[in-house]
């Protein structure tokens, strides 16, 4: 699953990396982002800019908000079995921007890590959204990310690891009609491109919200493929 991750990049190299004109909100780097948090999200209406969307996806058709635990996340493999996501994967996708995202192994301690690009680079998780409209009118865009099979870096910690496109796909992602090709971008991608390293316990509070978070516990804890 994905259930945290950071976007910290500087706001000039997010907007090149990512063709942005800038957005209506301010930028502000996020070291822990949560559920029900409103992290940044680009849509195909608004695929130049930023927007902020709550995480924890909200039917169009729910009656009202829900009680249980918030949907963070959708599995690739069950897309077109679940109402919920079926007509979103035709017509509401996002890229949810990061950095990094958070994963916990489970051992006697839960311990935490995480997993970026070999580069450092910001990337797009592939994600989908949805609009309910509250009992007042008052509009929630809200958001889940697209969840697949572990890669050989991601398999040691967790069984499951968030949709990472390919920056060639991003476009396409947002505007294909082609919901074949859409599927075949729903995969792991290769552990060769990512890099992995353990953090401390303060992010397992989602009170926690520092640059302190994403600094590896020790230097010698990175690993990676070669």
């Amino acid at each position: 699953m994905c259930g945290r991750f950071s976007l910290t990049t500087e706001e000039q190299r997010l907007n090149e990396f990512f063709r942005l004109a800038g957005g209506t909100e301010p930028y502000v780097p996020r070291y822990n982002g949560a559920p029900t948090q409103q992290l940044a999200v680009i849509t195909a209406g608004e695929p130049r800019k930023l927007s902020f969307f709550r995480w924890g996806l909200i039917p169009s058709w729910s009656k009202e908000m829900p009680r249980t635990a918030p949907v963070i996340n959708a599995r690739a493999e069950t897309l077109n079995e679940k109402p919920m996501f079926r007509q979103l994967l035709k017509s509401r996708r996002c890229l949810v921007p990061a950095d990094g995202f958070y994963e916990w192994k489970r051992t006697s301690v839960k311990q935490p890590y995480r997993f970026l690009m070999a580069d450092e680079q910001p990337f797009a998780m592939a994600g989908l959204w949805d609009t309910w409209r509250q009992d007042d009118g008052r509009v929630l865009n809200s958001f889940t990310i697209i969840t697949t099979t572990p890669n050989k870096l991601m398999e040691p910690v967790h069984d499951r690891m968030p949709v990472i496109l390919e920056k060639e796909n991003y476009d396409h992602w947002l505007s294909s009609t082609d919901l074949e090709f859409l599927r075949s971008l729903l995969v792991p991608v290769s552990e060769r491109k990512m890099k992995a390293y353990k953090v401390g316990q303060a992010v397992n509070s989602v009170k926690s919200e520092s640059p302190s978070l994403i600094l590896p516990m020790n230097e010698d804890n990175l690993f990676g493929f070669e």
